[in-house]
């Protein structure tokens, strides 16, 4: 348990944190299913949409440190290659 008066308040400040963390996890999480979805449909415009959609989410995580950069890279990396893999049209 916390003793001092700024421990008290570093735990406060740390349960803030991790729910932000936790809702912005979920969010990226959400954004990348939807654009395995569009790619498990085969269709590539909606596929490509939706990957436009979570990249940004998925940057913001990096620059709020919720993510590593090599984590998201090595992410948008491999959707990319599966839509990259779709047919054209």
């Amino acid at each position: 348990m916390a003793n001092t008066p700024s421990a008290e308040k570093r735990v406060r400040r740390n349960a803030r944190r991790a729910a932000i963390n936790r809702a912005r996890r979920s969010r990226i999480r959400t954004f990348v299913k939807k654009v395995e979805a569009a790619i498990a449909s085969g269709e590539r415009a909606a596929a490509e949409a939706a990957f436009r959609l979570a990249q940004p989410e998925i940057q913001r995580g990096v620059a709020k440190g919720v993510l590593h950069r090599n984590t998201a890279a090595r992410k948008l990396s491999r959707l990319w290659a599966r839509i990259a893999r779709l047919p054209q049209g």
